[in-house]
């Protein structure tokens, strides 16, 4: 078969995030039957049932699951693609660095005073983005490199290099039956109200409570006892006064990585990563700080 063209695809996520072919054409300023048409066209040439239309709904087929998964993936694509090259085309180049807050293990001031220092460096501007914003905005091109965090953050696709380890704790209010023990196990916290990040199954956690998208929310919400949370131990440095971080003797450990795009080929990209290994290093204890 032919590859789908991009407005093809664009086309489908429509649909398929509307689950309602009149929404969807309002959603991408045209008429409905000619929108419909071009579904059916897509379908017939792939030679698969995308969608399940009835005179009362439509619903994704497994097929059409698994496509709108990977049209987004190539949507997404050709958008960093326009926007890197956007970039790589401007005459004073720049490196967009997204991470959320306490996200880069405490090693961002080394890194940047090391990458400054070396030949291939360009300007570089971090952005302080809200919880499980950073792959998104690398994926999407809106940054050339991130902090993730290791196992929660979706790497694929980026390649990766790990920088420092990190055990969790549980984030209680003071309060807290558990907030003055020195020590807990995960069994502790069962029954306890969780967080729900960007990206989980509302229907999966059925609690009324809003994703969590930045660190001043979770600390509200951790502060007024609505819920506690399972965090890397850098959450340590934005905890509030009256919010207790208890380390997590059986929590599996987490890693910060520094992530970029798989066959990046920028030398300012490259001197990134040798700066953040450098830091990691040194914060190791296994090489000497810059002068």
């Amino acid at each position: 078969m032919n590859v789908p063209e991009t407005r093809e695809l664009t086309y489908f996520v429509a649909v398929a995030e509307e689950l309602h072919f009149g929404r969807a054409a309002q959603r991408l300023g045209m008429a409905q039957p000619p929108l419909s048409r071009a579904i059916a066209q897509l379908e017939r040439r792939m030679g698969v049932r995308l969608l399940e239309r009835t005179t009362r709904a439509v619903r994704l087929t497994t097929a059409g699951q698994v496509f709108l998964t990977e049209s987004r993936k190539a949507l997404d694509a050709v958008s960093a693609s326009v926007r890197r090259a956007q970039r790589a085309g401007r005459p004073d180049p720049k490196l967009t660095l997204a991470m959320k807050p306490s996200g880069d293990g405490g090693l961002l001031e080394s890194i940047l005073r090391r990458y400054r220092l070396d030949s291939d460096a360009v300007d570089i501007e971090v952005i302080v983005c809200g919880i499980g914003e950073q792959a998104p905005m690398l994926r999407d091109g809106r940054a050339d490199v991130a902090f993730l965090t290791a196992p929660y953050d979706d790497v694929s696709g980026f390649d990766t290099e790990r920088l420092v380890a990190q055990d969790q704790v549980a984030m209680l209010p003071r309060a807290h039956r558990l907030a003055g023990r020195a020590a807990l196990h995960l069994a502790d916290l069962a029954g306890e109200q969780l967080p729900r990040w960007p990206g989980d199954d509302a229907d999966a956690t059925d609690d009324g409570l809003p994703p969590v998208r930045d660190i001043s929310q979770l600390m509200q919400l951790v502060a007024l006892g609505q819920l506690v949370a399972v965090l890397p131990e850098s959450v340590r440095r934005h905890a509030w006064p009256d919010v207790v971080c208890v380390p997590l003797l059986d929590a599996p450990p987490t890693a910060v990585v520094v992530a970029w795009p798989e066959r990046t080929t920028s030398r300012a990209v490259a001197a990134l990563i040798r700066a953040g290994a450098e830091a990691a290093a040194s914060a190791a204890g296994t090489l000497p700080l810059p002068g």
